[in-house]
């Protein structure tokens, strides 16, 4: 609201992953007061290091104090943030579901960044699902926050061409440039609101919940190939999950023994292959190394990294392995 002079909020942030930290550190160059960040805890298996937990680092280094209960839904983690007196929850990658009685305890209640432009790609792996659908346009969108997910009002939308060899690791870290301004634009606009005594519920555009679709976390067991699927289909999937859990086949050495391949490059080739069944080895010679795939298209594998040994191009991996044409890449299901 332009010419209105609005206090500083007092701002509780929470989040885990790297996909906050930009947001984060916009909202530290404001004049509002950022009291604490709320974070997962940090659990490991015996003998092991926890994650990195890069939010946890960042709010460190400002020297920041940091929170992570079990649970938001613990009475103790509600008195602890009832006693910091919050305006506003600023949550991005948190992990967990705020319920209402949270989400009520600031009076302008919780805004949350999110990695798509909703209601499109509604939860927690907006990024990737973008890239399996291959939409041709993404952004991100600052939300007010309700018990529901991600379906609250759209403050602030900013959006971005996803570009046609686009990763997850890449795409991600873009938006999440993009959103640190969203972020702070839409803190902004609740700040200006407050001050002139304007409902904050009332600066969120609606979403339409038939365009909604869902975007459901990613599981280990779906970077396994099932080479009836399209090789488009496979080419988007080698992008959205890396850096986790990658594509990944295998074929039978001539010992009898399975040998996984991760996928690290690949594209659709120009080869038809309607008359060969899906997963059999096209070209394995002169450096190529193509498959045949479902709908009569073929998949070329340009880097790949063979189980216990280093990333390599296709043509290094040919040169000492048995592949040939003719052979069976992955286990097709009945």
């Amino acid at each position: 609201m332009p010419g209105v002079t609005a206090a500083p909020l007092r701002i509780v942030v929470m989040g885990t992953g790297p996909f906050a930290v930009p947001m984060f550190q916009a909202l530290r160059g404001t004049a509002h007061h950022l009291l604490t960040v709320v974070t997962r805890p940090d659990h490991a298996p015996a003998g092991r290091r926890p994650p990195r937990n890069p939010l946890r680092e960042a709010a460190e280094a400002a020297g920041l104090p940091v929170l992570a209960p079990e649970s938001i839904r613990d009475p103790q983690a509600r008195r602890d943030l009832e006693s910091l007196r919050p305006d506003l929850f600023v949550v991005c990658d948190y992990g967990q579901i705020l319920p209402a009685e949270i989400l009520a305890l600031p009076p302008l209640g919780g805004i949350n960044l999110h990695g798509s432009l909703l209601p499109r790609h509604r939860g927690a792996a907006p990024v990737q699902w973008t890239l399996l659908e291959g939409d041709a346009i993404t952004g991100v969108s600052v939300i007010h926050m309700t018990p529901a997910l991600d379906a609250g009002g759209v403050i602030v939308a900013r959006a971005t061409p996803v570009g046609p060899r686009e990763t997850a690791v890449e795409l991600e870290s873009r938006l999440a440039e993009l959103g640190a301004g969203a972020v702070v634009e839409a803190v902004e606009r609740l700040a200006a609101a407050r001050a002139v005594g304007t409902d904050p519920a009332l600066l969120g555009l609606p979403q339409d919940a038939a365009r909604a679709t869902r975007a459901p976390r990613i599981a280990k067991q779906d970077g396994v190939v099932d080479w009836r699927q399209p090789a488009a289909r496979l080419e988007r999937m080698r992008r959205a999950y890396e850096p986790w859990p990658r594509l990944t086949t295998q074929f039978i050495r001539g010992d009898g023994v399975p040998q996984r391949l991760v996928l690290e490059d690949v594209a659709v080739a120009d080869r038809d292959a309607a008359a060969t069944p899906p997963g059999t080895v096209l070209e394995a010679a002169a450096g190529r190394l193509v498959v045949a795939c479902g709908d009569g298209t073929a998949l070329e594998i340009l880097r790949l990294v063979p189980e216990g040994r280093r990333g390599m191009t296709a043509a290094d991996f040919l040169r000492g392995s048995p592949l040939r044409e003719g052979m069976r890449l992955g286990t097709i299901p009945p």
